[in-house]
């Protein structure tokens, strides 16, 4: 069979797939992280909006959860609207989220017992279409239970993030499980950048993409986000950047 005339017939399968993982629906475009290193290597050009995505934290945080919420928060922050955040327990560090750039003003947080309350709680949120995102703090993540917020994700055009949290590290195996989630991320805190003068210098993470449907995955160094959401590069992969490409950008974010 010719390249020709299978071009048919793998379009027909990719649609078949599309409509299984709940993919058949109009795409709602994307949002760009701002750094040219991470979004190119995204489908689209940056986050897929109106469907699901997981993001966790790594080693010691896939239990404290820090960075990985501050991540979530960041893109939150950069998406209009209120943002419903669903948790367990009331720990969530307000002042980290907004220095993330995701102010108290623009968050609803509701408190459930139990991972089925909260993503009974984050599949209300998805399919209600007035908010800019939805975040749930979950254990356990099954392929139905994902499947569900990511077709109310795709109907209502809502971003929804499921925020990984165990509270044993052991228990941190789940996250290899498959779910439907669009993208899967890994945020794991690095030491920051030695200062000239006494103080602690901005934040780093080590960024991974675990899983990323039509991508491939990867890892980047970058700084946290900042007070508007936006992540950045380190200064010394900025110039290395800036010298590749001419000067055409630095640290930026």
């Amino acid at each position: 069979m010719s390249a020709r005339t299978s071009t048919p017939a793998i379009a027909a399968l990719r649609q078949q797939i599309a409509a299984m993982e709940g993919d058949g629906g109009r795409s709602r475009g994307a949002l760009p992280f701002g750094l040219p290193d991470l979004d190119r290597r995204l489908p689209g050009g940056g986050l897929a909006l109106g469907c699901l995505h997981e993001v966790a934290g790594g080693g010691n945080g896939a239990v404290d959860g820090a960075a990985a919420s501050c991540f979530a928060a960041g893109i939150a922050a950069r998406l209009p609207g209120q943002v419903l955040w669903c948790v367990t327990q009331a720990d969530l560090f307000a002042p980290g989220l907004e220095q993330a750039g995701l102010g108290p003003d623009r968050v609803i947080y509701v408190e459930a017992g139990d991972d089925v309350s909260v993503l009974a709680c984050m599949e209300e949120g998805l399919r209600h279409g007035g908010l800019g995102a939805v975040v749930a703090d979950v254990a356990r993540l099954s392929m139905t239970a994902s499947r569900r917020l990511h077709l109310a994700a795709k109907g209502s055009g809502t971003t929804g993030i499921a925020l990984r949290r165990w509270r044993r590290q052991q228990d941190a195996s789940d996250f290899g499980q498959p779910t439907a989630a669009m993208t899967r991320w890994r945020v794991s805190v690095l030491p920051s950048a030695a200062l000239p003068v006494p103080g602690v210098g901005r934040p780093r993470w080590l960024i991974e993409l675990i899983r990323a449907r039509a991508g491939e995955s990867f890892d980047l160094e970058l700084e946290a986000c900042d007070g508007t959401g936006h992540l950045g590069l380190p200064a010394a992969v900025a110039d290395r950047s800036a010298a590749a490409a001419g000067g055409r950008y630095g640290a930026f974010a």
